[in-house]
């Protein structure tokens, strides 16, 4: 009587606690698409194969007739099909072709759990940018991990009165709360592109013993990316066998000094303050000497007399120099900062370092002149292509642009609106630069490999000495780059190529622009980029004998 009246709805109560079950239904996980529509990431449906190993009658059996479906020895597999448990799983994440195979079997005791796996249709195309997913399906890396909570949708759950091996108890309650599935993301990477730039730039870094190398391509005028390419890279459907060193995106995260390539702001805010114009003088030394420190040319020769264009082509430091103190240095910090250096690039990608730009207030006598070409200062690739974007873009900055789009469930599509462009130079500034970047591949500059059979191609050669992580010292390595744009006149493609520490070859000249000029013809017959027709100009670069 005491345990019916006294203590009867407290043990009803633990009772009907034994038995309810709540099972989380997880959301289906938006898709991550490409310019065009096509899937770079995908959900799909899957099965977990479980067992209750009451039922099983003679797990070694069992065992054997199942390994060669699953691919899992034998002995693993009875291990986990003997026992006296009403619910164990045997293997997860099986695709529905496979579960129809061990259904056919039809072996008492052995079930299926519905539950979905992501999916990277294209193995390692664009893995850097598109990063992975957890056990659990969150976001770890890259686009995944950025725009985990749009990708991500609400979990359901199902709440029912269950036996003890779980299963449903008829005519019980039961409260079910539906998940919403994410919204998918377009981003601005075009497939194909993607595909063109990481097959030139894991060619070239294996030729060169390169340890590593990046190649971006931008349009410009919207900051879209429409590549990002990394090497080494890693199959984003096998990331439990991926180095961690691989999983991120070095255009982002990895940071060097960009030596000549920096030259283009320095020159193009020696000209927007007035200081210098493409045909002004320069009576260059063999040695530029600025307190304690010396100064030289690559070629090491002898004194010569360069206009600033000549300077550009020649990739003269001690003409940069001389160029940069003309306008002192609080301007060039300001024109540097303007450009986008020290700080992220807005993209919100995990793993980004802004780089560095020492503060003017700890400019010394050696700043000046090392960071006007290229040197003390620090940049991840992705931060100095939109240098170039920016003069391509006739002196307009844009922020870079990974995502162009969220899709919601229902197909609804939400486009995402560019920040508003800031003015960096004047565009007459930004036009002078073009024209000094395309003697840069004449036959007088440093990358005549980078030519176009038809089209005007304006760029820069950057060989910079590489700072070795592992002492924070310079060791001898370099970083050799290049970053170019076409049409020149009416540049409608920026594409910036780096390869860290080669081993086999040593100037942007010879490693990098053979990439951009692949890679910078492929995508201006992709995208239908015209030539413009005009012609080429003519700068004067040297005195005469010189």
């Amino acid at each position: 009587m005491d345990l019916q009246a006294v203590q009867g709805p407290e043990l009803a109560t633990a009772a009907l606690d034994q038995r309810l079950r709540t099972v989380t239904i997880q959301a289906e996980r938006g898709s991550i698409l490409d310019a065009s529509g096509q899937p770079l990431a995908l959900t799909i449906e899957a099965r977990n194969l479980t067992t209750d190993q009451r039922l099983i009658t003679d797990a070694a059996d069992v065992a054997q007739q199942l390994a060669p479906i699953l691919g899992i020895d034998a002995y693993t597999l009875g291990k986990r099909l003997k026992g006296t448990r009403a619910f164990a799983y045997v293997a997860k994440d099986l695709s529905v072709q496979t579960w129809r195979r061990v259904e056919a079997l039809r072996i008492p005791g052995l079930f299926s759990e519905k539950t979905s796996i992501r999916v990277y249709p294209g193995g390692d195309l664009a893995a850097n940018v598109i990063g992975y997913v957890g056990a659990q399906g969150q976001g770890l890396g890259g686009i995944e991990y950025a725009f985990d909570d749009v990708l991500a949708g609400r979990a359901g759950s199902d709440t029912y009165e269950g036996n003890p091996g779980g299963r449903l108890i008829p005519t019980t309650a039961r409260s079910l709360v539906q998940a919403e599935p994410g919204s998918s993301v377009r981003l601005t990477i075009d497939r194909d592109l993607q595909f063109m730039a990481q097959r030139a730039i894991a060619g070239q870094m294996a030729k060169s013993g390169s340890d590593s190398g990046t190649v971006i391509v931008v349009d410009p005028r919207t900051g879209d990316i429409l590549a990002l390419a990394t090497a080494p890279t890693f199959d984003a459907n096998n990331v439990v066998a991926t180095p961690a060193a691989l999983l991120g995106n070095r255009a982002l995260s990895d940071v060097y000094e960009p030596g000549s390539t920096s030259k283009a702001a320095t020159l193009a805010a020696v000209i927007d303050q007035g200081a210098a114009s493409p045909s002004s003088w320069f009576r260059v030394p063999p040695e530029v000497k600025r307190g304690p420190n010396s100064f030289h040319d690559h070629d090491g020769g002898g004194k010569v007399s360069l206009t600033l264009a000549g300077v550009m082509a020649r990739s003269s430091n001690g003409g940069t120099i001389m160029a940069a103190e003309r306008i002192g240095a609080r301007s060039l910090y300001g024109y540097l900062r303007k450009f986008g250096y020290g700080e992220k690039t807005g993209l919100g990608f995990p793993g980004e370092s802004a780089g560095r730009l020492p503060d003017i207030r700890q400019w010394n006598t050696a700043t000046l002149p090392t960071v006007a070409f290229g040197q003390g200062v620090s940049v991840n690739a992705v931060q100095m292509a939109m240098v170039y974007a920016t003069l391509a873009n006739d002196g307009l900055r844009v922020r870079p642009r990974l995502v162009d789009a969220v899709v919601d469930p229902q197909g609804r599509t939400r486009v995402l609106d560019p920040e508003p462009a800031t003015r960096v130079v004047r565009a007459s500034t930004a036009r002078q630069i073009r024209q000094m970047l395309e003697m840069v591949v004449s036959d007088a500059g440093t990358a005549p490999m980078a030519r176009i059979p038809g089209y005007r191609i304006a760029g820069k050669t950057g060989t910079a000495q590489y700072v070795d992580p592992s002492c924070g010292c310079y060791n001898g390595g370099v970083i050799a780059s290049f970053i170019g744009m076409a049409p020149a006149d009416q540049p409608g493609l920026v594409v910036a190529v780096t390869l860290v520490n080669p081993r086999h070859g040593r100037y942007g000249g010879e490693l990098a622009a053979p990439v951009f000029k692949k890679v910078m013809r492929y995508a201006l017959q992709a995208r239908h980029v015209a030539p413009t027709g005009t012609p080429s100009p003519h700068l004067t670069l040297t005195a005469a004998g010189t």
